[in-house]
């Protein structure tokens, strides 16, 4: 079944990763449905939210050119094996979720689990819902603050007052007791 991403792009995902696994495929297979479900990437104002920290996500974020640093790629900690994206420009989004039927599989059965992604069909690997919210909001550039305490520049969000005084989350951590 020939694939929408071409081999040459896998290959430079492949390198930008450092090995080639069935997480870096699963990845790359839920790129190839981002152009099914919401059109070309080039044409896209795109926003990933992932929901894991899987080698997937370095697929997402090269392929996509979604990274952290321009604020359209969003990290939610929560260990699913589940991706959102959104376009900006349409308004649309999906959230997708990897189905069951795809497992990982030991080191010496890699090549074998990762033919198999490759060609299941994208409906079978994923669970699709459509969003019908917003997109996340544009990254801000916020002024930076110094902590009270350790005297680095921090976001603005990213502080804590307490006693009139502003501190970063660690610092803070450290002086209020509720913690």
């Amino acid at each position: 079944m020939p694939q929408p991403i071409s081999a040459d792009a896998i290959d430079a995902t492949v390198a930008f990763h450092g090995h080639h696994c069935p997480g870096l495929t699963i990845g790359i297979r839920a790129v190839e449905l981002v152009e099914r479900e919401l059109g070309e990437l080039e044409t896209l104002d795109l926003v990933t939210v992932a929901e894991t920290d899987m080698c997937g996500v370095d697929a997402i974020q090269f392929l996509t050119d979604c990274t952290f640093g321009k604020g359209n790629f969003i990290h939610r900690d929560y260990g699913k094996r589940a991706f959102t994206f959104f376009d900006r420009k349409s308004g649309k989004g999906f959230r997708a979720v990897l189905r069951d039927t795809v497992t990982g599989a030991p080191v010496d059965a890699w090549q074998a689990t990762i033919d198999k992604i490759m060609n299941m069909s994208l409906d079978d690997m994923f669970a699709i819902t459509p969003m019908d919210c917003p997109a996340p909001r544009a990254a801000a550039v916020l002024q930076s603050l110094r902590c009270e305490q350790c005297g680095e520049m921090t976001m603005e969000s990213r502080t804590r007052r307490y006693g009139g005084k502003t501190y970063c989350i660690p610092c803070f951590a450290e002086i209020d007791q509720k913690l």
